[in-house]
């Protein structure tokens, strides 16, 4: 999807759950039944439970790949802090699937951790650390933000000292780091698994968000996605 801002309200926050449904009911009646099945089916699989954060990813390739296991995975956002380099995800990569996570630019990591911190994250950075736990073992009762940083020199002093915990995944070979967007797909793999798997975590998005993450999802399949909108809320006199 086009990129969030962390700062404005979204396309749907004025209206009421009621509201949102007549626009949903009235959005998907122009794309095809198959579809809708399709969007009712993977926003059951949906989370904000777990979100990513990418601290200046220089090669589009990696930024792609870590969007589509994103949302291979289910997980919905991606936080990206811009220091150096700009976001640019390849195509060719990431296969469409940024057209159904939702990402949001910050211009350094202290912004991006604030907003996480008010939102209810942990935040967890990806690295060895002294402090630091197997991603098998990361506490995922309350919301946890995985933090990756750039392909040569990893995340940056301040992302490692914002963070409120570290966190590392085994390996047993002679090379001593995964390329980034295979730790981020292997990390995912884990947390998404196992939050799944227990009946105590609450990680699926509420009704509401799941209804305004529909209504986002068909702006991306409905030709002039936004300007049918417009047409429709004036219709529905909302």
């Amino acid at each position: 999807m086009p990129e969030r801002k962390t700062n404005t309200p979204g396309l749907f926050d004025k209206y009421t759950f009621e509201q949102k449904e007549r626009l949903y009911e009235a959005l998907s009646e122009l794309f095809s039944e198959n579809k809708r099945n399709l969007f009712d089916r993977l926003v059951q699989h949906r989370t904000r439970h777990i979100a990513v954060v990418l601290e200046d990813i220089y090669q589009s390739h990696n930024a792609s790949a870590v969007l589509r296991s994103c949302d291979c995975f289910g997980v919905q956002d991606v936080y990206v802090v811009e220091n150096r380099n700009p976001f640019n995800p390849a195509g060719d990569v990431a296969v469409g699937s940024s057209k159904w996570v939702d990402y949001y630019k910050h211009r350094d990591i202290k912004e991006a951790y604030k907003q996480l911190h008010d939102k209810g994250y942990r935040i967890i950075a990806t690295l060895p650390h002294e402090n630091d736990t197997m991603i098998g073992d990361l506490d995922l009762s309350t919301p946890v933000a995985l933090v990756f940083g750039t392909e040569l020199t990893g995340l940056t002093n301040e992302a490692v000292e914002g963070a409120d915990g570290y966190v590392k995944i085994p390996m047993y070979g002679f090379t001593e780091s995964f390329n980034i967007s295979v730790c981020a797909a292997l990390s995912l793999f884990s947390t998404t698994e196992r939050i799944r798997r227990d009946p105590a975590i609450h990680w699926q998005m509420s009704a509401e968000e799941q209804l305004e993450l529909k209504l986002y999802w068909s702006l991306q399949v409905i030709r002039d996605g936004e300007n049918v909108l417009k047409n429709v809320i004036e219709k529905l006199e909302l």
